[in-house]
């Protein structure tokens, strides 16, 4: 792998954690790969987790009314962003990998690594109407979600009681990291690190060793394309490409499954 950036977002409260030794282990290995890398300790930094008009300096357009995504904007554009937000957006921008570090809290992220996507991923930097999913800024990024969970693999199967972890990872990985362009690779998942043995936990860590090396290499999660959906008629899917999969066992992705069978791991492997 070719010297690259990489910046790992991670959040995590203690220095004793699996997400920690998952952040040192990356931290060593791709700094030994030549990689330069850059990590954000959100709750070290004491990360503010809220977007507000406090983002902004100096006084908003429309204070009256304030919409905290046109006014970012704006602010971005002018360079009147607070300086956290500005200084994670220059570790973006740098960035040819953002690894993503947390413990799963109720399916979804931590409060603190949610408002760094809300702060960080402004209107204008991240996205805009004509640059989204496919044709997304960050499209030539690779970006991937490291994290453990609180409850073992099973119950995370689509007959798991969590139900399929397919289905939760959508709206992270498709809403927030696909549609500001970045190329998703599988995730990482380190399942119920707290509920196996010591053994077991060294070996998952042993595994994140050996894939770190080739994160760069590997090939993304796939996703609908935007060229498969009418602009004219609300972003539907093209009747072409309903006629073209209207034979295959199963729907296009997790969130498009026209009416058929969810297609299985589409989220957690490539190639599927």
């Amino acid at each position: 792998m070719a010297a690259k950036k990489v910046l790992i977002v991670y959040a995590h409260q203690s220095a004793g954690s699996f997400s920690a030794a998952a952040k040192d282990a990356a931290v060593k290995v791709l700094t030994a790969q030549g990689c330069t890398v850059e990590v954000s300790d959100l709750y070290a930094m004491k990360f503010k987790a809220t977007a507000t008009a406090e983002d902004i300096t100096g006084e908003p357009k429309n204070a009256e009314h304030f919409r905290y995504a046109e006014e970012t904007k704006l602010a971005w554009e002018e360079g009147k962003l607070s300086a956290d937000i500005t200084e994670e957006q220059r570790k973006v921008t740098e960035a040819d990998l953002i690894i993503f570090q947390f413990p799963m809290y109720w399916f979804s992220l931590p409060a603190i690594l949610k408002g760094w996507f809300d702060r960080v991923l402004t209107l204008g930097f991240a996205y805009s109407h004509d640059k989204r999913y496919s044709h997304g800024i960050f499209k030539d990024k690779k970006t991937v979600l490291s994290f453990t969970t609180g409850s073992h693999e099973s119950m995370f199967s689509a007959t798991g009681i969590n139900g399929d972890m397919n289905v939760t990872l959508w709206p992270l990985q498709n809403g927030i990291l696909h549609y500001c362009g970045f190329q998703v690779l599988a995730p990482q998942i380190f399942w119920a690190p707290s509920h196996v043995a010591s053994q077991a936990r060294s070996t998952m860590l042993e595994e994140w060793r050996k894939r770190l090396p080739l994160l760069l290499g590997e090939e993304p999660l796939t996703f609908t394309p935007m060229d498969c959906f009418d602009v004219e008629k609300g972003f539907q899917l093209k009747p072409e490409v309903h006629e073209k999969n209207a034979t295959k066992e199963f729907g296009l992705t997790v969130g498009i499954h026209l009416g058929k069978r969810l297609p299985p791991n589409n989220q957690m492997k490539c190639g599927v």
